[in-house]
């Protein structure tokens, strides 16, 4: 509950920076400032207790895990914020700053609530609080048509995925008489209205995470939004639905499992090819990303698959890792002119720790050894293996890594082995670098002590 009224209050505070401070770039200090309170109220919350004693009638249920996982979302948001922060009051010409800030911590509200609801009303309240400032986001720069055309695909797609969700809502309604995830988890009889009801919570779930055959609005919104945005949606947000859509599965219809795991079997099968061979034949490095992150939510389904403790655990270190990793990624990208491969020529001569820490970034990513990725990926499918069914789908999940091994050592390839005779400009101050190698430092330590992560889940 810290984390939902303190991100909400905050949200405000911002939007009234906006009258009281003159200057832009006092606007950064001030969310800075907000996040760092934000994080230390949700720590307080998961070790001490919330502020803020309310009723919810048990619609909602904070637990270690979502708690936890709030932590790693916030700071994943105050990274993201340090990092990109400047780069926020370049789109639109600084128009709407402090409302941009605002919005991000309203979806931090949303955030809160997706990881701790118990009732299926929270979950459409809080995945439509993480959607709606987002369709606003993706839409900020006004003369881009890319990015109205991003703005305009988001806000429909996700309508209509926001439709299926209700219709199953409304169908397991009909089903048990509540919306409570209690009710349905004492529901040991799985009727036809309730299959069907599981059925669209999936699909519904599945546009909001952008697993395929529900992805192909993802590359446009995520190519067409402003990069500094693109960034945000594509690590907290849709860490936040994956959290979402694991608690739901696992609080309600794990008795279940054996009904819809064929389907989340064919959707994680359908997201790992199209998501690796799609990325290999783009040209520009930011469309790549965006085939990226739909092949990343192909291993995180791995969580949702097995429905275990290794899961739950490495879908906390998916997100941490996939996070800091894509974010510090976007963090040079924005910086950049030329989004091509080509535009990375060179770049390991004229900006040797721009270029390191990038590789560094990549190779997590492409869950190289001695790096958090690794592990990430490990545990997931470790968690599938554990569960001992569709072995078939664990090596699949193995060529399509070595896959995308391909696409991200391309970048590595321009940078290192390709030179330009003009390196575009990317200009960067001794503070961002720092940040930049802090967060590689990070990587690398989650690389060979995850516990130092995991461990917070049980102490």
């Amino acid at each position: 509950m810290n984390a939902i009224i303190t991100s909400g209050i905050w949200g405000v505070v911002m939007m009234f920076g906006g009258i009281f401070f003159r200057r832009i770039s006092s606007l950064k200090p001030l969310a800075v400032i907000g996040l760092l309170l934000l994080l230390g109220a949700n720590v307080w919350e998961t070790y001490c207790g919330g502020f803020f004693d309310i009723d919810t009638r048990g619609m909602l249920r904070f637990t270690q895990f979502g708690l936890f996982f709030n932590t790693v979302a916030i700071a994943s948001t105050l990274i993201y914020i340090l990092l990109s922060g400047r780069d926020m009051e370049k789109v639109n010409d600084g128009k709407y700053v402090a409302e941009h800030y605002a919005l991000i911590f309203f979806v931090l509200a949303g955030v809160g609530i997706a990881s701790s609801f118990n009732s299926l009303l929270m979950l459409f309240l809080g995945i439509e609080i993480i959607s709606i400032p987002l369709y606003i986001l993706t839409g900020s720069e006004k003369r881009n048509l890319k990015s109205n055309e991003a703005s305009l695909k988001y806000f429909l797609m996700g309508s209509f995925s926001t439709g299926i969700l209700l219709m199953g809502i409304a169908l397991i309604y009909g089903a048990t008489g509540s919306f409570s995830l209690d009710m349905m988890f004492d529901a040991k009889d799985v009727s036809p209205l309730i299959l069907a009801g599981m059925i669209l919570l999936i699909v519904g779930m599945s546009f909001k995470v952008s697993t395929a055959p529900f992805h192909f609005w993802a590359p446009d919104v995520y190519d067409g939004s402003p990069t500094v945005y693109t960034s945000f949606m594509a690590t907290v947000v849709k860490a936040a639905a994956f959290i979402a859509f694991f608690r739901l599965f696992e609080r309600s219809f794990s008795h279940a499992q054996s009904q819809w795991q064929n389907l989340v079997v064919i959707i994680t099968a359908a997201t790992l090819i199209i998501g690796n061979f799609t990325a290999v034949f783009q040209q520009s490095v930011k469309r790549m990303l965006a085939y990226s992150s739909i092949a990343q939510a192909g291993f995180m389904m791995f969580a949702l698959f097995a429905m275990n403790d290794f899961g739950k655990e490495g879908l906390i270190l998916y997100a941490a890792a996939y996070s800091m990793a894509t974010i510090g990624i976007f963090a040079i990208l924005i910086r950049m002119k030329d989004y091509t491969f080509d535009g990375y020529n060179g770049m390991g001569k004229k900006y040797p720790l721009l270029a390191a820490v990038n590789t560094i970034f990549l190779l997590s990513l492409a869950g190289i050894p001695l790096t958090a990725g690794f592990f990430a990926k490990y545990y997931m499918l470790a968690a599938a293996v554990k569960n001992g069914t569709y072995m078939w789908l664990v090596v699949l999940a193995i060529i399509c890594a070595a896959v995308s091994v391909y696409y991200y050592f391309r970048v590595i390839q321009a940078m290192y082995f390709r030179d330009c005779e003009n390196p575009q400009e990317i200009k960067t101050c001794a503070g961002f670098r720092t940040l930049l190698v802090i967060l590689a430092a990070l990587i690398i330590l989650l690389g060979a002590y995850p516990q130092l992560l995991l461990n917070w889940l049980y102490f």
